[in-house]
């Protein structure tokens, strides 16, 4: 009984340390080598918070105010890096592209950043730049950007490959509960030139870094592929967002924050062959991250990275699976040998109205059934539980009525049995002259025994052979009274 107890106690503890991480945090993939991946603000995290791009008005020595923009990002255990450029942020029409590397390191909530010619002192909202001698030089305030071509609505002879109802433009494609289509999906149409709109979202990876953070990638044609990556706060890489991986860097690094919605609007042609297999053109693209042109009319003379080799054989386009959860809405797709259109298409202020709207709707309605589900989940579970412990009473009542039985039963007299009756002897003689009889036999076989023994005196072997076989009771056809002597 007592191992019981152990075993259910350990069961229950066992249980409690499963349940509670994946109920009492936000939603978030566990990778051992890259660390946790969140695609939701993790509610515990006090460097998440201090991320992020700030701009604002910094006094030189000379006194001349300058622009400064500022993009900070975590790496873990509360370490930081920042880079800051003047005259704003990337893709800001005076931005500077000369780069101010700085690293910095989080004591309580906030961060002190360093490796500039002023300390800045980054808090959740703003940050103060502070000169060698402590004098306050100004202040940066918080920024949130988003892309002209956001919530863009399909033109008109548009494919609309995915707004959040299905998965039928895919050969291979995953959704999540609440609508967003995943990474590591195939596009069913293919298309020789083409222009893509697609919506995405970085997850929040703090503990990874270069390609192991936040990457994924739009392959086009499955052979040239336009990078996806969390590369928010470094300088252009021929690897980051909007590279045409490991063969062009972006002309600027437009990477918005992890976890924050951004754009990318692709523009691109096939490329041509000749009868005899030998290529006659190359595929360019164009490119756009969050509005800003990152790459312009680039020729591709082959593939890119793993991409597939060049032929005159259409392929699918693919939204590269590199493990990390980055998620996608909003893709769409004018096929230019069908349509031609405005590209890439600016969001005006009533369509962002209507689809932020729409996409309250939605998330509303996704709320309400999430509730009804689980309403109908407890409800169910309510009417299995009762049913279970229905039968739990009854089997309870059948054994204590079966006990309640059994008690009575043990309480009666027991049943007296009737004696057997001995077999009667068809003559049977009474008791005393058996006894008789029985006495008798005693001294006739005593008799006997003596006249044996004078037999055997008188050396006669007839009589000693008579003395063997006399001693037959049954043979006696005059049997002795009670009472009567030997030899009278």
């Amino acid at each position: 009984m007592l191992f019981t107890k152990r075993l259910k106690f350990i069961c229950f503890f066992l249980t409690v340390l499963i349940v509670i991480p994946v109920f009492g945090s936000t939603a978030v993939a566990q990778n051992k080598e890259k660390g946790p991946a969140y695609t939701s603000p993790p509610p515990k995290d006090m460097s998440f918070p201090l991320m992020g791009e700030f701009m604002g008005s910094v006094t030189s020595d000379d006194g001349k105010k300058q622009v400064v923009g500022l993009q900070i990002r975590s790496i873990g255990k509360d370490q930081f890096d920042a880079v800051a450029y003047y005259g704003g942020l990337p893709g800001q029409p005076k931005f500077s592209p000369e780069p101010i590397q700085m690293i910095g390191k989080r004591s309580g909530e906030f961060v002190v950043l360093s490796g500039g010619p002023w300390a800045i002192f980054v808090e959740n909202n703003q940050c103060r730049v502070v000169d060698v001698k402590g004098k306050s030089r100004g202040q940066l305030k918080r920024v949130k950007r988003r892309s002209p071509t956001m919530h863009s609505p399909a033109p008109e002879g548009a494919v609309v490959l995915f707004d959040g109802t299905g998965t039928d433009q895919f050969t291979t494609a995953e959704m999540t509960d609440d609508g967003l289509l995943m990474e590591g999906a195939d596009v069913k149409p293919m298309f020789q030139d083409f222009n893509l709109h697609v919506e995405f979202r970085l997850p929040y990876m703090p503990y990874a870094d270069g390609q192991q953070r936040g990457n994924s990638g739009l392959y086009l044609q499955s052979r040239y592929e336009c990078q996806v990556l969390d590369s928010f706060a470094l300088i252009p890489k021929i690897d980051g967002l909007g590279a045409l991986y490991r063969f062009r860097p972006p002309a600027i690094n437009m990477c918005f924050p992890p976890l924050v919605w951004q754009t990318y609007d692709v523009q691109f042609t096939a490329p041509r062959w000749n009868a005899d297999g030998t290529k006659a053109r190359n595929a360019t693209i164009t490119s756009w991250v969050n509005g800003v042109k990152v790459q312009d009319n680039v020729s591709l003379p082959n593939k890119t990275g793993a991409g597939k080799i060049e032929e005159p054989l259409l392929l699918p386009t693919r939204f590269q699976n590199h493990g990390d959860p980055v998620r996608f809405r909003n893709i769409w797709v004018v096929d230019r040998g069908l349509a031609s259109v405005e590209f890439p298409k600016k969001t005006t202020k009533e369509q962002i109205q209507s689809a932020v709207k729409a996409e309250q709707l939605k998330r509303k309605e996704r709320a309400k059934a999430a509730r009804k589900q689980a309403a109908d989940k407890k409800r169910a579970e309510a009417k299995q539980k009762a049913k279970q412990k229905a039968k739990v009473e009854s089997a309870k009542t059948k054994i204590d009525e079966a006990a309640k039985t059994s008690g009575e039963l043990n309480k009666q007299p027991p049943v007296e049995q009737p004696a057997k009756q001995p077999v009667k002897a068809e003559n049977p003689e009474p008791a005393s002259k058996k006894t008789e009889l029985k006495k008798a036999d005693v001294k006739k076989t005593d008799v006997k025994k003596t006249d044996v023994k004078k037999a055997g005196a008188g050396n006669n072997p007839d009589k000693k052979v008579q003395a063997k076989a006399a001693p037959k009771p049954a043979q006696n056809k005059n049997p002795k009274k009670t009472g009567e002597k030997s030899g009278s």
